[in-house]
């Protein structure tokens, strides 16, 4: 009984941070100004009520978990990527659970070509939004024309009562290869820089999160160059090996998914939260098991065919105590 007490009491003061890529999280409903017709029942997918209801309670199981066994708690901030609208997030925070959890939603629909957004999830309990919007981030191909991205989701809120901004990102994809496409993703972090420039300017002590699936590894020109400068720090760079990261791509480990903070949550203050550590929520339990790909996310689907799973992606997170 004594070792319970002090365990909940050691750990009362550390709240967990998290980022989490849901893998196509799409309604079963068409909605004309998206591109969702591959999740429709009648689809190749076969994108069903029972999938999605599958997916929904697949999802909550592992938000609930990200970083328990550490702060005996849900994360308190989970920024979300590949979600349909907010139909979703709802279903999602009221599936069974994440129910109890009280969480609240920070979402704006964005012209992403896709038709896909990123949000905010956020308990009530310990965090209130006292200001959100939606930044636009302007990309434009060779001849000129205008890559319709996902937006940047900034919020402003208390975190126990200390004000910190969260930025919460998904840059353009890969999909036309990797150095291609890199000054979309350098637009993109350039863009997350003048957002942090505006901050800074009001309070140059403002503390900030950038998060998201930034299609760039830690080590990257868009992120190593072009976002964490002397003002921030990246965690991820020590958890991306040849054998870890938050998804696989021909073999390949890659850390797409980050937290990276300015260097002011390293501080210790009183009343303030500072770091602790950095994770990969890669559970065994969020793995395929088994065969050629054993060990990589078990993910929704591979192409058309129905698999199950959770994501393509595994959750990363930090730790944070509050002193």
């Amino acid at each position: 009984m004594a070792s319970t007490f002090f365990f909940r009491k050691k750990y009362t003061n550390h709240y967990i941070v998290a980022f989490y890529n849901l893998e196509n999280l799409f309604d079963t409903k068409d909605d004309p100004k998206r591109l969702d017709d591959d999740f429709l029942p009648n689809a190749e997918k076969r994108w069903t009520s029972k999938r999605y209801r599958k997916k929904i309670n697949k999802l909550g199981k592992v938000i609930a978990n990200i970083g328990f066994s550490k702060t005996r708690k849900a994360p308190v901030l989970i920024g979300v990527a590949e979600v349909e609208n907010k139909n979703v997030l709802q279903d999602l925070i009221h599936s069974k659970y994440v129910a109890q959890k009280d969480y609240g939603i920070v979402h704006y629909d964005s012209p992403d070509e896709r038709g896909i957004d990123v949000g905010l999830l956020y308990q009530k309990e310990f965090f209130e939004v006292t200001h959100s919007e939606s930044i636009k981030v302007m990309v434009h191909n060779e001849e000129g024309e205008r890559d319709y991205t996902r937006d940047i989701l900034w919020v402003r809120g208390n975190l126990n009562d200390e004000e910190i901004h969260v930025l919460v990102n998904h840059w353009p994809s890969r999909r036309e290869g990797a150095e291609e496409t890199a000054y979309k993703r350098i637009a993109a972090a350039k863009r997350n820089r003048e957002i942090i420039d505006q901050i800074t300017s009001d309070n140059s002590e403002a503390k900030i999160m950038i998060m998201g699936d930034f299609n760039d590894d830690p080590f990257s020109e868009s992120i190593k160059t072009h976002l964490v400068q002397q003002d921030f720090f990246n965690p991820m760079e020590r958890l991306l090996t040849r054998y870890q990261g938050s998804l696989n791509y021909r073999s390949q480990w890659n850390l797409f998914d980050q937290i990276i903070f300015s260097h002011n949550f390293h501080k210790y203050e009183k009343g303030k939260h500072c770091f602790s550590d950095a994770a990969i929520f890669d559970k065994d339990f969020l793995k395929i098991y088994k065969g050629r790909y054993k060990g990589n996310p078990f993910r929704t689907f591979v192409g058309s065919k129905y698999k199950g799973g959770f994501s393509d992606h595994f959750p990363v997170y930090i730790r944070l105590k509050l002193n």
